[in-house]
């Protein structure tokens, strides 16, 4: 039994040995040392055995075990040592090439546009809601007074998930879920984010795009407190000067509603191709918040009044760097965005 217990360590030795992979000494460690190895068929046969031949071959053979699993260990040693090496080698790295050319990135301008309005609205002492792109239809149209089958639904068609489910088409839905966590407290806040509305996707027209709507509800809220707003936005975001004008308009959710215009930044207000010979630029929408808005987040509109208006991102962008097609922000195009760097 001796004899068969050498050979069997000798062969295991000389397999190890010759072990140039860590699989390859799996595979040896497993057949020798395994259930179903050559020293556990010896086990095997000591039932039969004496206690004396027990004790013996037991002993030579758990000798014989150890003997092959720290040659196992020494040569795992080598191998992952070798691993390490080679590995090194075939990463080594040239210091001699010259390095990676890493290209300067810039902000996308419609997000440097909407840190600007930010940082204004806040200066003013308003604070920035959010609110989810996935709505329900109350939020969206009926507690903004549009009630299902009203026609004012049809400009703003939409994208439905199912029949109470759709893609926000304005920011607007942030504002009446503001004022229902408000509880009947002032509220003074701006709701940037995206949108959505089918539409034809051409130069100024985008299936998707971005908004940013304003709000404040208070005691004693009036039109004059909407105009001295938005003419303080327009210097801030058209320079000093700019003039503004309100043209009677409609919206579901204000009365009166106005649309508002900036005198012509371009020309001064004498008249260019920008402002079509006008003097004058349409910007946004705006008015006084609807008696049934503030009713139905619970506000008697006896006591608070306020204003709403919505400022679409893109225009102002547009207007600004004289971009002629709203696609090219959409569209990922290095050479377009690359213009913007360095730029606030």
């Amino acid at each position: 039994m001796n004899e068969k217990l050498n050979e069997i360590l000798s062969l295991a030795l000389e397999e190890i040995k010759e072990a140039t992979t860590m699989l390859k000494l799996n595979e040896i460690r497993a057949f020798y040392t395994g259930k179903k190895s050559p020293l556990a068929e010896i086990m095997k046969t000591l039932a039969s055995a004496s206690i004396e031949e027990k004790k013996t071959i037991g002993a030579a053979s758990n000798k014989v075990k150890q003997e092959i699993e720290k040659a196992i260990n020494e040569r795992r040693l080598i191998l992952e040592e070798k691993e390490i090496n080679d590995k090194l080698a075939s990463e080594a790295i040239d210091v001699t090439l010259p390095g990676y050319d890493l290209k300067a990135g810039a902000m996308h301008p419609l997000n440097k546009v909407i840190e600007e309005l930010e940082d204004i609205f806040i200066g003013m002492g308003y604070s920035v809601a959010e609110g989810p792109e996935v709505e329900i239809d109350v939020f969206n149209f009926e507690m903004l007074n549009v009630p299902k089958g009203h026609p004012a639904r049809d400009m703003q068609d939409s994208f439905y998930i199912d029949e109470n489910v759709l893609l926000r088409t304005q920011t607007s839905p942030v504002q009446v879920r503001t004022l229902l966590e408000a509880s009947g407290k002032p509220v003074k806040i701006i709701c940037p984010g995206k949108v959505y509305r089918r539409d034809d996707d051409d130069a100024t027209h985008s299936h998707q795009f971005m908004q940013l709507e304003g709000l404040v509800v208070d005691r004693n809220i009036t039109m004059s407190d909407l105009k001295g707003t938005l003419s303080m936005l327009m210097e801030k975001m058209f320079g000093k000067g700019r003039q503004i004008r309100f043209k009677p308009s409609y919206f579901p959710f204000t009365e009166p509603s106005v649309e508002v215009d900036v005198s012509c930044f371009k020309c001064g207000g004498k008249g260019c191709p920008m402002c079509k010979h006008t003097g004058w630029i349409e910007v946004l929408g705006a008015g006084m918040v609807h008696p049934n808005v503030l009713k139905g987040a619970g506000y008697d509109p006896n006591i608070w009044q306020g204003f709403a208006f919505g400022i679409g991102i893109e225009r102002i962008t547009m207007l600004r760097h004289n971009i002629d097609d709203i696609r090219n922000f959409y569209i990922n195009d290095a050479r377009f965005l690359k213009q913007f760097e360095g730029e606030r």
